[in-house]
């Protein structure tokens, strides 16, 4: 059998149903795991071991019982520290939040609860999912792969904890690429949904508009069964869409043969400030999907330049609306890299914030055409491997827009995204590959992402910890 750890959730439930393995057997292998590694990558803020244990007893006896709540019954999760949880301290990685203990879950947690999941902890992110402070109050998250090098952000602790085996998944929070980016950096899957697939009730909000929760694990085929839980219409998130959910892993036996991707390479494939190694990574990404059956179209966003600009002022606008109050009040709480960036939404007038929403809505027009003649995107996650991780996380070219940022349009567009991993550079760090749907069309880039996985050998590679 696969060490326990490195079990995916799809393997660890079989084993579960099947009563080859215990929930409190499989619980007690991650909290081992947890204690042997995690004081080297830090992806932890609170590790919730007893109350694990509790749970894990629980769910044990149901299933003696007969009671089988589903495939995610019994599996062990982590939660970015954003997520509200009762009775668990829950920090954003904030001096302002060090003390906050909620007294209600976050809509996503319950209905992790309801799956039977077993919840590990809190995991560290950046200081309200929008800046990275070396020196907060918590340790920074490390990438397993080199401990020297950045695990990406802002859902730091859930890449480094999926990739390197200290849970079997998590659920991230994604406002300009933060699953995708993370899960690019540490070679793991991370799935952005569409805008209101999930809710975001009890979620502590970077900018509203932009924000979406979604699922992190180490396969697609695991992604389906998470979001499966999490997502549908939340009474409490008046942003939540009472779309039908489909069968999320149904989609997953489907074949590629036939569908149309879309190469949107005048933006996403320039050679300006795009690292060579990804860019030999995804065109070889993309030959694989043409072997599987599926055909290729270039396409072109003609608005897609003023995406980093339109995101810049819609988040910074609406993050300094947020913390308007306590920047006033507890300024001090705040790190330095936060502060700044958060500062920044001061300097936008009304016009600017108004002007960038009518951009939104051109580039959301645009996005649609393109995908009315093709079925999928495929572009680089990252435009970079990760780096160093005292190097700043940005730079006033990204911010800028003058180096591309992958990610972003998607959550400008609230388009659904996924992002695989499909190599490695000569520094064995990850490169990943991101798939972008229309909207609500989880089924059809899960299937693609599963399609290329199962073809391709990355997921047989593990950091060494």
């Amino acid at each position: 059998m696969t060490t326990l750890h490195y079990l995916t959730i799809a393997e660890a439930g079989d084993l579960l149903r099947s009563h080859q393995i215990s929930p409190v057997e499989l619980t007690r292998g991650f909290l081992d795991r947890i204690e042997q590694a995690d004081h080297q990558l830090h992806a932890y803020i609170t590790v919730t071991g007893d109350m694990a244990l509790k749970e894990a007893r629980t769910h044990e006896a149901e299933m003696l019982r007969g009671e089988y709540r589903g495939p995610l019954h019994g599996v062990p999760v982590a939660l970015k520290d954003l997520y509200a949880t009762q009775g668990i301290l829950t920090t954003a990685h904030s001096r302002l939040l060090a003390e906050w203990i909620p007294d209600e879950d976050a809509t996503a947690v319950a209905r992790l609860r309801e799956a039977g999941t077993v919840l590990l902890g809190k995991l560290s992110m950046w200081e309200f999912a929008g800046g990275l402070d070396l020196q907060g109050p918590f340790p920074v998250a490390r990438n397993p792969w080199n401990p020297d090098y950045a695990p990406g952000g802002s859902s730091s602790g859930s890449g480094v904890a999926v990739a390197a085996g200290l849970c079997m998944g998590s659920l991230g929070s994604d406002t300009g690429g933060s699953i995708r980016g993370p899960a690019s950096l540490c070679g793991i899957v991370g799935l952005k949904p569409t805008y209101g697939r999930v809710s975001r009730f009890g979620v502590i909000p970077l900018s509203w508009s932009l924000d979406h929760c979604g699922p992190m694990t180490w396969t697609v085929e695991d992604a389906a069964l998470m979001l499966q839980a999490i997502a549908g219409y939340d009474p409490k998130d008046p942003t939540s869409s009472k779309a039908p959910v489909p069968n999320y892993s149904q989609a997953l036996k489907e074949d590629i043969r036939g569908l149309v991707v879309g190469i949107p390479r005048h933006y996403f494939f320039r050679a300006d400030g795009v690292d060579g190694e990804t860019l030999e990574a995804v065109e070889t990404a993309i030959k694989v999907l043409e072997e599987r059956g599926a055909k290729t179209k270039v396409v072109e966003i003609p608005s897609i330049e003023q995406a980093a600009t339109v995101r810049q002022i819609i988040w910074a606008s609406e993050v300094y609306s947020y913390h308007e109050a306590n920047n006033e009040a507890r300024r001090q709480d705040y790190g330095p890299r936060f502060r700044d960036r958060m500062t920044m939404g001061a300097f936008y007038t009304a016009a600017d914030y108004i002007q960038a929403l009518r951009w939104r809505e051109i580039l959301r027009r645009e996005f649609q055409q393109v995908l009315e003649g093709v079925d999928v995107l495929a572009t680089p996650t990252s435009a970079q491997p990760a780096g160093l991780l005292e190097q700043p996380p940005f730079t006033e070219d990204t911010v800028s827009g003058r180096r591309p940022t992958f990610t972003g349009p998607f959550n400008t567009t609230g388009l659904p995204a996924i992002s695989v991993c499909c190599g490695f550079t000569s520094r064995e760090l990850p490169i990943g590959l991101q798939i972008v749907g229309r909207p609500f069309d989880e089924p059809t880039i899960l299937r693609v992402a599963h399609s290329y996985e199962k073809a391709t050998p990355w997921r047989e590679k593990r950091p060494s910890i």
